[in-house]
């Protein structure tokens, strides 16, 4: 069984997986670990604001989550940090959020075996954690063991949430 924490940028994914993985070693916990990935894409110069960039950053993290996903699969019962719904929902609607004209549909076409492959690699359960605008603000403020930009605070916590798998080499 995997089972992805959801929720916004400082809403306590990681907190709560570092707490199961203290009072159940039998559980097995996945954190994200997205550092070979940015530090290819910082490598090789992409811009996520240039189309073809974009299509080669967005498959290099695919590729990265069905790599956690198969890593996953040993184990009886897998904890994420988040899973590959949050990959396959960025990849699609992450340039409409910045107001980019590519459609959902043009990168479905683009990326379709890198996709399709993340689609294969969905949680069998998800449980979404949820907090004040106001605590999140607060968390945010006090995280200084990651590098990311600030919330947008706009009432959207999606966009919030959206900015945060990438942000760390803007």
């Amino acid at each position: 069984m995997i089972l992805s924490l959801q929720g916004c940028m400082a809403v306590g994914k990681t907190t709560a997986a570092r707490y199961l993985q203290a009072h159940d070693p039998q559980l097995h916990v996945c954190f994200e670990d997205n550092a070979a990935v940015i530090a290819e894409v910082k490598h090789r110069g992409l811009d996520k604001n240039c189309y073809a960039d974009y299509l080669e950053i967005q498959r290099l993290f695919l590729q990265n989550e069905v790599r956690r996903w198969q890593e996953a699969q040993k184990y009886p019962c897998t904890v994420m940090d988040f899973g590959a719904e949050e990959i396959v929902f960025y990849t699609l609607h992450y340039p409409k959020s910045k107001g980019l004209d590519w459609g959902v549909e043009e990168l479905r076409r683009a990326l379709a075996p890198e996709l399709a492959a993340a689609q294969g690699c969905m949680p069998e359960h998800i449980l979404f954690l949820d907090a004040s605008d106001e605590t999140l603000r607060t968390r945010k403020e006090g995280d200084t063991g990651r590098e990311s930009p600030p919330i947008i605070v706009d009432g959207d916590r999606r966009s919030r949430e959206l900015d945060s798998d990438i942000g760390a080499f803007e």
